[in-house]
């Protein structure tokens, strides 16, 4: 059973007097797991039990710097950061919805690729294809708002009907927005950029060349999850051998072992280790 923490901070005597006679809301209680337990017992509720939408809202809560992070590797392609980062935490909670800590892998290199998928596709379809009415462009970042936190309070997506109550308009209005929504198209990189187009500067001219290290962060971050499984002393002898500059003798040395007895660990290690990361890609 998840054991969570409903210790908060003590109040002030004024503070602890009623207001109004309004109730007072409870303190939101916060995780003493890891967030890979968080999903573990996820995983194993009814995906509609309170329990479950206060984890997934946790779990949302804590991937949140990611999906920021993720959201800024795009920020100069013309769409607004807002809109990113709603894409980036839709990723982050398809991930939630979708991981099955079952098959063994770490959330973060299923997690990731769901994120970076999700923006790219954003991208793909980048801009209005066809004329649609502007109520219905302004509409979509309040409908995109509405969907990330219905589908991680609820764990599911909504239904017409669901969306068009919360965005105040009938079903037939609600089905023209969501279809007008994916009414999008691959952005022109031949656009004229920003609002000075006298000086014929297009999008393609801001452009940035490929950052290579940034398409490395799934591996990294893969790599550093397989590390964390390992056991502490192989944990140990790789962080030696490969970020301490250790050499085999050292490691030795200081393990209290054989040198052959840490070239064995090692390449049991590493075996291990590149197995894990193939797994994953």
């Amino acid at each position: 059973m998840l054991t969570l923490d409903t210790h908060t901070a003590p109040r002030s005597r004024a503070s602890s007097a009623p207001s109004s006679g309004a109730d007072t809301a409870p303190p939101v209680p916060r995780p003493r797991t890891s967030p890979e337990n968080l999903l573990a017992a996820l995983a194993e509720m009814p995906a509609d039990a309170p329990d479950a939408a206060r984890i997934r809202s946790t779990l949302a809560e804590i991937y949140m710097p990611l999906a920021h992070r993720e959201a800024r590797r795009y920020r100069s392609r013309g769409e607004p950061f807002d809109d990113l980062y709603q894409v980036a935490m839709l990723g982050v909670m398809k991930a939630i919805k979708g991981f099955d800590p079952g098959y063994g892998r770490p959330f973060v290199s299923y997690l990731l690729p769901m994120v970076t998928g999700e923006l790219k596709r954003h991208f793909r379809d980048a801009t209005w294809a066809v004329r649609v009415p502007r109520k219905h462009q302004e509409k979509r970042t309040e409908l995109n708002r509405f969907t990330i936190e219905f589908t991680q309070s609820r764990g599911r997506a909504p239904t017409t009907a669901e969306t068009a109550e919360a965005l105040g308009m009938d079903t037939d209005a609600a089905v023209e927005l969501i279809d007008a929504a994916t009414a999008y198209s691959a952005l022109s990189l031949d656009a004229p950029y920003g609002d000075r187009q006298e000086e014929d500067t297009s999008l393609g001219d801001t452009l940035g060349q490929a950052d290579h290290a940034l398409e490395s962060v799934v591996d990294r971050e893969a790599l550093q999850a397989a590390l964390a499984e390992l056991p502490a002393r192989r944990r140990r002898i790789v962080l030696l051998r490969f970020f301490g500059n250790k050499t085999q003798a050292e490691i030795a040395e200081a393990l209290g072992i054989s040198q052959m007895h840490v070239s064995r660990l090692l390449a049991q290690t590493l075996d291990q280790l590149h197995a894990s990361l193939m797994a994953e890609s």
